[in-house]
Order: structure tokens, then sequence, then C-alpha cells
């Protein structure tokens, strides 16, 4: 299907195990793509995915991490969490914020469970991006 209305997809927490993220989640082959809100006086514990992910700041304003570096963000600011596997999290949502999140596809890793499939599928990525 080619066209999505974000309104009319089902929201849910996108990863439990250490964000309050919720929210309307498409996911294709190699991108997943979804807005979400994380609500004010929360936040997302450090933590660290095979996936690169972007994040647009639609409202809201809170302090980010990545790889150690902190700073603010509010609307218009672009997060980019890089390379892979970088330490990362949203250390305090000062205000409701909402964002457009997109992030990598990567085949054996459970965004929602925040772990891999297998340990299979973990070696594979691994030789793959060169381990």
């Amino acid at each position: 299907m080619p066209y999505h209305h974000l309104d009319d997809v089902k929201p849910d927490l996108i990863t439990p195990e250490y964000s309050s993220a919720f929210g309307p989640n498409v996911r294709g082959k190699k991108i997943e793509v979804g807005r979400f809100l994380y609500p004010k006086g929360t936040q997302a514990k450090l933590h660290s995915h095979p996936n690169e992910q972007m994040q647009v700041v639609l409202r809201g304003r809170a302090r980010f991490s990545i790889g150690g570096e902190e700073r603010v963000v509010g609307p218009g600011d672009l997060v980019h969490v890089a390379p892979p596997n970088v330490k990362h999290g949203i250390l305090e949502v000062m205000e409701d914020l909402e964002v457009i999140n997109c992030k990598e596809v990567v085949p054996g890793w459970s965004v929602k469970w925040a772990r891999w499939e297998s340990e299979e599928a973990r070696k594979k990525w691994e030789a793959g991006v060169g381990g």
C-alpha cells in the first residue's frame, strides 16, 4: 500500500523496554517512519540499537544525549542517531514532545522488544557491517 495517513494507523508503544514513545508507525522493507509523542516528564533511557535513526521535532522540547553529547532540541531540529549502536536517549522531556521518527530496518532486530530475534540474525548483521 503506497499511501498511509498516520491518523489511520493504530498507535502503540514503540519500545516499552526503554522509551515512553507512543504513536503510529509504518514499517517498510528498509525504513520505518512514525509520529511519536513523548509526554512531558518522561524519557527514553540511554540505550543503543543497530538501526540508524533520525527524528524531526514537530513540537515540544527535550534534552537528548547522543554519544555523550547533550543538547536541548525543539521544533525544527533534526536529531541524527548514528553510527549504529551509539548510546543515546532522551534524558528529559521538558514539554510534550512530538517527532517524526525515521529508522533503518535491520533484519532480525526487534524494535518493539529491543533485542535480536536470534543469535544467528545478530551474527549475520555483524558480518555484513564488518562486525
